[in-house]
């Protein structure tokens, strides 16, 4: 039997559908986590506090397989897993579908100037003139970042009429390398940054980058907060170079009631719901999980696979 240590909340997902070599020993509580996480062999530690995840981790010297369901997974201790010839499975592409759809919302509220009606309306309004008559029919997004969320949000894009251009790490037709994207940077009225978080894409979009945007512009991010310059970011907004932003993550998170972003009427904030605007998140990643214990089991490769060595 394999001791596996599983969040209470996957009870009713798991219990009764995994193979009989499982052993599985849920946990409602940072005590309980912390009490279990030693013999654990498979683990999902996800829980509520999140630090109590990453002690889990750390105390969990027989662990051979950690699964978590966020897509991000920056705060664990990847090189004590990589020491320890662990494999760690993430939740990449669970979010896609509703971090898309939110993309998608964010260029439709920057291009028809939603925010005004919104506003119109609270103050029983009627507006003769529309504040936003931008068409995204015509436009051109580059996507840095066209993984699985990247990707989705492109073929969202592309039946509305919108010029899609991806960035990826490998190369592929079609698609801009990690080392090339920057001198396009012009060509594009919506920049959307939804890459790993990474030291390699830490401030990825600085002074340089938004300099090389076409005025007036767009950005949206929905990777990291630190992925952007925020500094930087201001900067440009205040002098019109950056025409909006719609940010569903800051640096830091939350982001403090007196930090000047909020200030901005052409920025967005959306608080990184983005991912949590569904209520599918946990039918998926135990699906997903279910289907690696089979893979487990045949010794085969397991999907979403995060590579140690690169962070994602």
């Amino acid at each position: 039997m394999t001791f596996t240590v599983l969040n209470a909340f996957t009870r009713d997902l798991l219990e009764g559908r995994m193979p009989g070599w499982v052993e599985p020993h849920f946990f409602s509580s940072t005590e309980e986590l912390y009490e279990l996480a030693p013999q654990a062999e498979i683990a999902w530690f996800d829980s509520y506090e999140l630090d109590s995840t990453y002690e889990a981790t750390r105390r969990a010297g027989k662990l051979k397989w950690l699964n978590t369901l966020a897509a991000g997974v920056d705060p664990f201790p990847l090189d004590l897993l990589r020491q320890r010839d662990v494999t760690l499975t993430n939740g990449a592409g669970l979010n896609a579908i509703t971090i898309a759809e939110y993309a998608v919302m964010g260029m439709l509220v920057i291009a028809k100037g939603y925010r005004e009606v919104v506003r119109s309306q609270e103050r029983r309004e009627w507006l003769h003139e529309a504040p936003g008559k931008m068409e995204l029919f015509g436009s051109k997004a580059l996507i840095v970042g066209a993984g699985g969320i990247g990707g989705r949000i492109g073929e969202l894009l592309r039946p509305w009429g919108v010029e899609v251009t991806g960035v990826r790490r490998n190369p592929a037709p079609g698609v801009l390398t990690m080392e090339d994207w920057r001198g396009r940077l012009g060509d594009f009225d919506w920049v959307i940054v939804a890459v790993p978080s990474t030291p390699d894409t830490e401030k990825m979009m600085g002074a340089d980058e938004f300099a090389a945007m076409k005025p007036g512009a767009s950005v949206l991010n929905f990777a990291r907060g630190a992925v952007i310059d925020q500094e930087a970011l201001m900067a440009a907004l205040r002098s019109g170079q950056v025409g909006s932003a719609f940010l569903d993550v800051t640096d830091p998170e939350p982001l403090p009631s007196d930090d000047p972003l909020w200030g901005f009427d052409n920025v967005h904030i959306t608080s990184h719901l983005s991912g949590r605007s569904q209520n599918t998140l946990f039918a998926r990643a135990a699906e997903r999980f279910l289907e690696n214990l089979e893979r487990y089991e045949r010794g085969e490769a397991l999907v979403s696979r995060v590579d140690l060595s690169l962070g994602y």
